[in-house]
């Protein structure tokens, strides 16, 4: 009759059983501690989050209010005790192209100066200008070089264009040739706006973007905003001297409106609708929250309001 395994045997195999269990019990306890810990993370960080966002809202509400001006100290505020704080910034609208604007007026050539400065040649250039005109028309007639439903049908794309106004920069992206304008440009949605009043504003605009709407090089635009800001050079100080007059301004730079009605009806001055971007940051979670508004001083409309994590 064989014999059974040796007291010293099963105790052995007890002891390996034990250790494998206390093992596994381990690696247990150290994936639960890990889950509390993550969870713990997350809800904190929600935490942050939502705190973060009550102080952008904060900036929003001071940057809405009428008396307060972009040079304000009140606009940028930071508590070292709390370590939290947020930061606003009023921008008009006005310093950028409304491509709507352009569009309409059906003054490509601005659109091909442009894409020309920035790199294309003239062939691409009208392509891109000819597609972003037939997008916002409201027939299925290709210009020149441009592109209507059959070129986007067989691209694969259904109902495009859409043949009305862009609701945002962004749709601009969907437009034939718009890659290759961002293949030279990768920043040209910061030239671009749907939401000011048409007019490039000769008080906000950068030296580049008058000299390609008024056809005259960089160097010869800089004398408009150098005027803007006064012999102190700096931006909203009280020896500021803004245009009151888009004909002030072009005289400067040796243009006739009434010789160039083309070149003057791409600008204008005081336009009224401000983009308020404002930034909440406590304990390294920030969130921004956008929103435009015309006539923030008189009798304010919301366009817009877009909110954002900011890493």
């Amino acid at each position: 009759m064989r014999k059974g395994p040796s007291k010293l045997v099963q105790r052995g195999v007890a002891l390996m059983a034990v250790i494998w269990l206390i093992a596994l019990l381990s690696l247990a306890t150290v994936a639960a501690i890990r889950v509390v810990a993550f969870d713990l993370d997350v809800a904190q960080g929600s935490i942050h989050g939502f705190r973060a966002r009550q102080l952008a809202e904060m900036g929003i509400a001071l940057g809405a209010n009428p008396a307060v001006e972009r040079p304000d100290p009140i606009l940028k505020q930071w508590s070292e005790e709390e370590g939290e704080g947020f930061e606003v910034k009023l921008i008009s609208e006005g310093a950028k192209f409304n491509i709507n604007g352009i569009l309409m007026r059906e003054d490509k050539n601005l659109l091909q100066s442009m894409f020309i400065d920035w790199g294309m040649d003239l062939e691409e250039a009208s392509a891109v200008a000819d597609a972003l005109g037939d997008w916002i028309d409201s027939n299925d007639e290709a210009a020149l070089n441009g592109a209507e439903e059959e070129w986007y049908l067989e691209m694969g794309r259904i109902n495009q264009p859409f043949n009305r106004p862009f609701y945002n920069v962004e749709e601009m992206r969907l437009v034939r040739g718009m890659d290759l304008v961002e293949a030279y440009r990768p920043d040209w949605r910061n030239w671009f706006t749907v939401w000011s009043g048409g007019a490039l504003d000769l008080n906000e605009a950068s030296a580049e973007m008058i000299a390609v709407a008024a056809e005259v090089r960089v160097e010869e635009a800089t004398i408009i905003p150098e005027t803007v800001v006064g012999p102190d050079g700096l931006r909203d100080t009280e020896d500021d001297r803004p245009f009151q007059s888009t004909e002030e301004a072009l005289a400067l730079l040796g243009v006739e409106g009434s010789l160039r009605p083309d070149i003057a009806a791409r600008f204008g001055v005081n336009e009224t609708t401000t983009r308020i971007e404002s930034i909440g940051t406590t304990a390294g979670a920030r969130r921004k929250i956008t929103v435009i508004v015309r006539n923030r001083t008189g009798q304010p409309a919301v366009l817009e309001r877009t909110e954002e994590v900011i890493p």
